[in-house]
Order: structure tokens, then C-alpha cells, then sequence
């Protein structure tokens, strides 16, 4: 499955008060795993960002007053987008602005040549998601960066592209995924073979009855059940449960 991770940074709160898009930052992933491909874009909004976003993002006037508008950049956009499932932390407000971007833009070229994004993507919300798996707690993407230990002290100020990354390790924690190992943009390519994505098995020689069994020390087994507990939080269920071996969530030894 195509996943596009997406987070937008704009001039104000509402669409609807004339505001617009300044950047857009988006990360690809391929069946759970990044492919290293990515979109990134700075947008002359073609009106001044109010000094209270300015305060979120740090993005000035006269940052963008060189970049493209959105009519120029759309179609790139969308071809990057179309037909993935959106994975958008808040995804009303995002989806909202590229909308009315999309709007703005079919009304100028006279014809609806483009959107609207639900029609074309799935769209998942991780805050909506968030909110259902913790309900009550604080959910915003650094509190859920401090909830599932995922570095994000390199983010002062917000960006929509550094979002986009640190979106897609919290999706990936959020839902139970492998975050410490990482793919080459050839090795997450749909249906690439084992040696197309850099891999490849080694078998051993072993004499039959010289196999040293290494068996887990105390702490080891805490550290696994302490995973397995994150797992189940985050995803409400956990397979190793269903192993043979396994009752209750504990190791038979």
C-alpha cells in the first residue's frame, strides 16, 4: 500500500478568512517502510502571513515572496498524491487549505481539472487516531513524540517537511510498526526481489547437536515484555500473544 505522510504550514487559521498554503512537506511510503522519496515546497501565498503563524513556523513575507504560487506547483503536487492514502496528523485543517487551493486554482483555469482530495486519496487522521487510543491525554505531535520515545529535539520551530518525518515515525509507533530499521527508496519499491532491495540469505553449515542455545537473561525478558506491553497500547493487540509459547503475554520457560 502507497502511504503519502503530509503536513502543510499556512498564513493563518481558516481558508475561509482568505488565508493560503506557504509550504507543503510530504514523506512516501510503501507498504510500512519509507522509500526515501519525498515532496517538499515552499508557496508564495500572494497575500502576508500573520504574525502569529509566523510565530509557529517561522516562515516570513519575505521567505516566500520568491517562491512559486500554487497554481504553478499543483500539478506536481498532485501527481505525487494521487490515489495514496494521506496519513495527516489533524487532517480537516490540512485538507481543508489544499481544497481550497485546488478550488482557487479550477476556478482560475475555468474547469475542475483537479480535486477534491478526498474523492482522489484515502485520508487517515493520526489525531483522530491518537484521541481513540488515549483518549483524555494531551495528543499533539510532541506529546505522542514523548509518549512512544521518538526524538524530535531538533524541532523548535514547526516545518512541514520535518513534521512530515516525525509524523511518519509516530504513525509507525502509533500502529504497531518496525521504526528502528530503515529500507533504501529500492528496497521499500512494491514487488522489488530480495536482491533488488540489497538483501540476501546466508546459510550456515552447522553440525547437527553443536548449536548453542543462548537463553535471555532477566533483564532481557523485562525489556521484551515492556515492548510487547508498548505494542498492545498501540495498537490494541499484539500477535506474539498468539504464539504457541506464549500465555497470558508471558515467555514459558
Amino acid at each position: 500500500m502507497r502511504q503519502i505522510i503530509l503536513d502543510t504550514e499556512t498564513t493563518g487559521i481558516d481558508p475561509r478568512d482568505g488565508h493560503r498554503l506557504i509550504e507543503i512537506g510530504a514523506v512516501e511510503m510503501v507498504n510500512r517502510r519509507l522509500t526515501g522519496n519525498s515532496y517538499h515546497q515552499f508557496i508564495n501565498p500572494e497575500r502576508d502571513i500573520e504574525a502569529e503563524a509566523i510565530g509557529i513556523h517561522g516562515i516570513t513575507n519575505e521567505r516566500v515572496a520568491d517562491e512559486p504560487v500554487f497554481a504553478a506547483v499543483a500539478d506536481a503536487f498532485w501527481s505525487f498524491i494521487e490515489g495514496a492514502e494521506l496519513v495527516i496528523h489533524n487532517a480537516p485543517f490540512d485538507v481543508g487549505f489544499i481544497d481550497h487551493e485546488l478550488g482557487l486554482l479550477n476556478a482560475r483555469r475555468g474547469e475542475p481539472r483537479l480535486g477534491p482530495v478526498a474523492e482522489h486519496c484515502r485520508i487517515l487522521d493520526t489525531l483522530k487516531m491518537a484521541r481513540d487510543r488515549h483518549p483524555g491525554q494531551r495528543n499533539n505531535l510532541d506529546a505522542l513524540c514523548k509518549r512512544y520515545d521518538i526524538e524530535n529535539g531538533h524541532r523548535v520551530l514547526h516545518g512541514a517537511l520535518l513534521d512530515a518525518e516525525i509524523l511518519a515515525d509516530v504513525y509507525l509507533a502509533m500502529t504497531g510498526g518496525q521504526t528502528a530499521l530503515s529500507l533504501d527508496a529500492s528496497a521499500a519499491a512494491e514487488g522489488a526481489s530480495s536482491e533488488q532491495q540489497g538483501l540476501s540469505i546466508r546459510r550456515l553449515s552447522l553440525t547437527p547437536g553443536q548449536l548453542r542455545v543462548v537463553r535471555p537473561d532477566e533483564g532481557e525478558l523485562a525489556a521484551h515484555q515492556a515492548k510487547l506491553e508498548r505494542i498492545r497500547e498501540a495498537a490494541g493487540a499484539c500477535r506474539w500473544d498468539a504464539h504457541a509459547g506464549l500465555i497470558g503475554g508471558e515467555v514459558n520457560r
